[in-house]
Formats: structure tokens, sequence, C-alpha cells
């Protein structure tokens, strides 16, 4: 009951309640980020218990919803605020989650999976079914944006954001039914042999303790949202200050509220279980979209302003580029360190170009 990831959370929801509304000066903003990014780990250290729990895949579905729901928060509170690309903010943070997910996470499993055994193993069959539902949802809400002729500029229409909207939604369901009712057995972890595991080696915690962590990992999920808020207005000034595009807001973000799946899939990676860490970036990237832009599609009904969807020629070159090498790294169910270092220079190209467009 004492340890940090019970008292993290309350001293996040106090430190939010202390600091809503007010102006900061530079001391108070270096706490409140302290505290921020204990509350994010705590978050994530919750997040497993209850995982642990419920077992794969549902596991990895816990932590994917729950960084989407600080996504939205984030993205909506933000584009309410206004300010310099606040019609851009949701296709900025969902295309940076995509590129974050796809290159950032699944290269450092890849990676940390290398460590261990020189070849990684995965199951490929949902592995590859994530992959598609994920590039046919950037395709979708982020692509086409830029080519359709009934709104001017990279917006959608009214009716064809209703239709993106419910194809996000339509395909999300589809893939959360496949991954954990019909086809579950194509997302849990393989052996060398080929044969399908299906016990989790770590310890299933208690019903009480599922329990203690399911009610703090939504205290610190509104914490984490709040005080990213009151941090929200240093992100921006600091961005402005060294020069960076207000675009890379998104950037900042998505970094953020993804932090909870990097950490998480890392340790799954640590210990073996490569197919858990790509079920954690490949399902984060599904519900970011598959969440994300019904949500924002939503909200735009009250929000002033163009939404802006449709990603740029630069932006467009990477995906394209992330989708070719991730179906090559995907396909054969098996992974080396190049195929990691590759997704890596992705990732640093993305990262690179975003603040040197």
């Amino acid at each position: 009951m004492l340890s940090w990831t019970t008292v993290v959370p309350v001293v996040g929801v106090l430190v939010l309640v202390a600091t809503w509304g007010r102006a900061l000066s530079l001391v108070p903003v270096v706490l409140v980020a302290i505290v921020l990014a204990a509350t994010v780990l705590a978050a994530v250290h919750h997040a497993e218990v209850v995982a642990l729990r419920v077992g794969e895949p549902f596991g990895s579905l816990v932590l994917a919803v729950a960084v989407t729901v600080i996504e939205v928060a984030l993205i909506v509170t933000l584009m309410a605020s206004g300010g310099p690309g606040a019609s851009s903010l949701a296709r900025d943070t969902v295309f940076a989650a995509v590129m974050i997910t796809t290159n950032g996470i699944v290269g450092i499993a890849l990676l940390l999976g290398a460590f261990k055994r020189d070849t990684t193993l995965f199951n490929a069959e949902g592995s590859g079914a994530a992959l598609a539902t994920v590039m046919t949802l950037a395709t979708l809400s982020l692509v086409l944006p830029t080519f359709t002729t009934s709104h001017p500029g990279p917006q959608f229409s009214g009716p064809q954001l209703v239709f993106a909207a419910l194809a996000s939604l339509v395909l999300y369901g589809i893939f959360v039914f496949t991954q954990t009712v019909r086809h579950r057995y194509f997302f849990l972890p393989v052996t060398e042999e080929g044969v399908i595991e299906t016990e989790e080696h770590a310890e299933v915690p208690t019903g009480k303790a599922v329990l203690l962590s399911l009610g703090l990992l939504l205290m610190a999920l509104i914490a984490v949202v709040g005080l990213a808020k009151v941090e929200s207005p240093a992100i921006e000034a600091g961005i402005r200050a060294v020069g960076f595009p207000s675009s890379f807001v998104g950037v900042v973000i998505a970094l953020l509220v993804l932090l909870p799946e990097t950490i998480a899939a890392a340790r799954a990676a640590w210990r073996d279980r490569i197919q858990t860490s790509l079920n954690l970036a490949y399902g984060s990237a599904i519900a970011s979209i598959g969440l994300t832009i019904p949500s924002i599609a939503l909200a735009s009904v009250w929000l002033t302003g163009p939404l802006t969807l449709g990603l740029g020629p630069v932006q467009m070159i990477l995906l394209l580029v992330t989708v070719l090498a991730s179906v090559l790294t995907v396909v054969p169910g098996r992974a080396t360190r190049l195929q990691a270092g590759v997704h890596l220079v992705l990732l640093a190209a993305f990262v690179f170009l975003a603040v040197n467009p």
C-alpha cells in the first residue's frame, strides 16, 4: 500500500488539483513534469498488473485503449484552445503515433529481443493482420484527404469525414473481435518449434490486487491527462523558443502518451515475449487511429476551425517506406538486429524531418 506505484497516482491527482487553471513559473513547471513522468510509469505498472490477470492478447488491449483515451483528451483540449497548428494537431499526433509504434516500439522490441537470442520469433499471422489493419486505417484517414476534391485543401467534406470515422470504428471492432475471440491464437507467442504458447510465465496477481491496480490506473490516467494539459503551454512555448515547427507539438503528445506502451513493450521483449511487444505496438497504432479519428470527427461538431487530416508529400513517403519495411519484417515471422535497425532509422528520419521539414 505504501509502494511508490500506489502513492504516485494519488500525488499526481493532488498536484493536478493544486495547479489546474494557474499560470506556473519555471520551478513548478519542472516539478509538474517530474510528477507527470512518474505518474506515467505508475500507470504502466498498474496496466501490466491488469494485463497479467486477463492474459494475452486481452492484456495488450488494456494499455492500448488507456493511452488512446489520453491522446484523444489532449488533442481535443489543445484544439479547443486554438493557436497555431490547431487545425492539423489531430493529423500530426496520429501520424506521429503510427510512426512511433510501427518503427520505434517495433524497432526497440526487436533490438532487445536480439540481445536475448540472435533471431527473434513471433506469430506472422497475427502480426501481419494487425499491420494490414494499421495501414488500411492510415490510408483511409490520413492519405485520402490529400487527394479528395469535394473540399479544398487536405480535408474531408462532412460526409467523407463521417465515412472515415465509421470505417475506422468498424475496422477497430473487427480487429478486437479477431484478436480476442475468433482467432485469439494468432496473437499468442510461438516457440522455435512453432508451437503456440498459451501460458504467461509471470505469477498471476490476485483479484484484490487487480481491483486496486485498476482503480489506481484510472486515477493515474486522469492525472496524466490533467497534468499534460497543465504542461501544454510550457511545451508549446518551449517548441517556439527552440524554433521547431508548431506541428512538432503532435510529436511531443504522441511521445508522451506512448511512453507507457514503449516501456511495457521493452519489458516484454526483454522477457523474450516479442509477440506481446508487437501486439502492443500494432494494437496501439490501431487504437490511435480507429478511436481517435471518430472522436475528433465527433468533436469537430462543436470545435471551431478546419480539420486538416491529409498528409504532405514527405510524410506520405515515410509512411510508404514504413509499410514496405514492416511487411518485409513481419511476413517471415522472425527478425534480427538488421530489421530493428531499419525501423529505428526510419523513426530517426521521421523525428529529424519533423524538426527540419
